[in-house]
């Protein structure tokens, strides 16, 4: 009998990132970030003018992979997850360039997560199809903070569960539910649950009342 299979974000999801970003930009660059807006680009120069949005952009790879050891770990996140992998197979599937890969996964296994690791570029959709056809899992969740990588595995990978979760508080009541997410819920007490009922359940996800 196959397991069912957890497919997970790690930046605002496992790790708390923005915050310890904005610290960084602030002491490296001398601009402010307002993450607590939900806007990844709502960045300000010194003098107050704005900053372009590839500038932004740009600056994430400076901070991946040499400032990641800024990051913390979300609470009950890692117990979440060592509860859930006793019944389950889980995948890391993080939006960063290849090269960061080995970064991710020391960084993980400091905190206790040790799971595969999966980098990728854009949407998801196509990554989490792959990884449902390679394990062929009784049932699979997606866990991510971002809505669009809800519609991209809406798009590719309807089956699946997908979850919401916007780990970081200052933000959180600024990012409304994403529309192709089936739940949003921002602890991992209460995501937890939520995904061990879809995996008790042992249905596939129900399409109905999504958006077209």
């Amino acid at each position: 009998m196959t397991r069912p299979l957890l497919i997970c974000d790690c930046d605002e999801v496992l790790l708390h990132m923005v915050r310890h970003f904005g610290t960084w930009m602030r002491e490296r660059h001398d601009m402010h970030f307002a993450y607590e807006t939900g806007s990844f680009v709502a960045i300000t120069a010194a003098d107050g003018s704005p900053v372009e949005p590839a500038a932004a952009f740009a600056m994430l790879d400076e901070f991946f992979p040499a400032e990641m050891e800024r990051q913390t770990l979300v609470p009950a996140a890692a117990e979440a997850l060592a509860a859930i992998a006793r019944q389950a197979d889980i995948v890391i599937l993080t939006n960063l360039g290849d090269h960061c890969r080995d970064h991710r996964i020391t960084q993980l296994a400091a905190h206790g997560i040790n799971h595969r690791v999966e980098t990728n570029r854009g949407g998801k959709g196509d990554p989490v199809a792959r990884l449902v056809a390679e394990y062929g899992p009784s049932v699979t969740v997606f866990v991510d903070d971002l809505a669009v990588h809800h519609e991209s595995v809406a798009k590719h990978a309807p089956s699946v569960h997908r979850l919401h979760l916007v780990a970081e508080p200052a933000m959180a009541h600024n990012v409304p539910p994403a529309p192709f997410a089936h739940a949003r819920i921002d602890d991992w007490e209460g995501a937890r649950d939520w995904i061990v009922q879809r995996f008790a359940d042992n249905l596939p996800a129900d399409t109905e009342g999504m958006p077209a």
